[in-house]
């Protein structure tokens, strides 16, 4: 992630829950005691987002230290300790929700791509997400893809070309639209074209896409096709892709498999923020040992 825009969007963050200071926490806390805490996961998936813990409390208090305990992208089990954070209570407890919200967030989209990439089990297709993301967190979201094993479409409308029905429509069909485009496009940025017909895959050849998306085609309809995109095309295909199906879509052989659902319908993974040697922390040491003995 870029570690200027991530200071910028955390402090926003804080600051939407703090306002004026957190008052419950300034007024039980002196502001020179200091505590330990420990995040603990809850349930088992693929971790995403130390940088958000370590910037996160950063931000809150120079005198905070945190102590990682897992990295981006490792497969985590329930009852494990990611990190340990050391510094002023006040601090550690006002940042708590903020920070939990963004890794538990993060987690779940990591862990959910993971799930994806498994199930697709094809090392020549890959996994991408869509611009379905939440506003304001895309750049987390999209980082949590990458650290469950997934790749990014194009991050907004400025990095990257797409022709959806309404463009072609509007222009006058596929090969005016993207002559108009590359007629004013630098070299540098590629063309994706939408298709949904056989006629709307040879126009886009024709044209010289760099790009071409089976937009809501079956994995029937893709393989037969497929053989009219020349190779050096990228082939791409999207929409309302289910889990269960992806086999079925990976043996068509296409590049990429684009899902909405990494980002929009991921479930936040449970992490908890535990006290050192507090009562939660000692339920948790004990069901690790449970786990570990089983």
């Amino acid at each position: 992630m870029n570690k200027l825009k991530l200071k910028k969007q955390l402090q926003e963050f804080l600051l939407e829950d703090l306002g004026e200071g957190d008052i419950t926490s300034g007024l039980l806390f002196p502001e020179n005691e200091m505590t330990e805490a420990r995040l603990i996961a809850k349930k088992p998936g693929v971790f995403s987002g130390m940088d958000v813990v370590i910037e996160g409390y950063r931000l809150l208090s120079e005198n905070c230290t945190v102590f990682p305990k897992v990295n981006d992208g490792d497969i985590i089990s329930a009852g494990q300790v990611l990190a340990e954070v050391k510094g002023p209570a006040e601090a550690i407890y006002s940042g708590e929700r903020v920070i939990l919200n963004l890794v538990q967030r993060m987690s779940g989209i990591s862990t959910l791509t993971h799930k994806a990439v498994t199930a697709l089990n094809n090392p020549t297709t890959k996994i991408c997400d869509t611009r379905k993301t939440t506003p304001g967190l895309r750049m987390f979201e999209k980082y949590a893809v990458r650290c469950g094993g997934g790749y990014n479409h194009r991050f907004g409308l400025y990095d990257g070309v797409m022709i959806k029905d309404n463009h072609i429509e509007r222009a006058g069909g596929i090969s005016e639209a993207v002559r108009k485009v590359k007629e004013q496009l630098g070299h540098m940025v590629k063309v994706e074209v939408e298709t949904e017909t056989l006629d709307q895959i040879k126009e886009a050849v024709d044209a010289g896409v760099d790009v071409i998306m089976f937009d809501n085609r079956t994995p029937d309809e893709i393989e037969s096709w497929k053989g009219f995109i020349p190779h050096h095309i990228i082939t791409e295909a999207s929409g309302g892709i289910s889990l269960e199906e992806l086999g079925s879509y990976g043996k068509t052989g296409v590049n990429y498999i684009s899902l909405g659902m990494l980002t929009h319908s991921a479930t936040s993974l449970d992490i908890s923020l535990n006290i050192t040697g507090g009562v939660k922390d000692e339920l948790t040491g004990s069901l690790q040992a449970e786990i570990q003995h089983s």
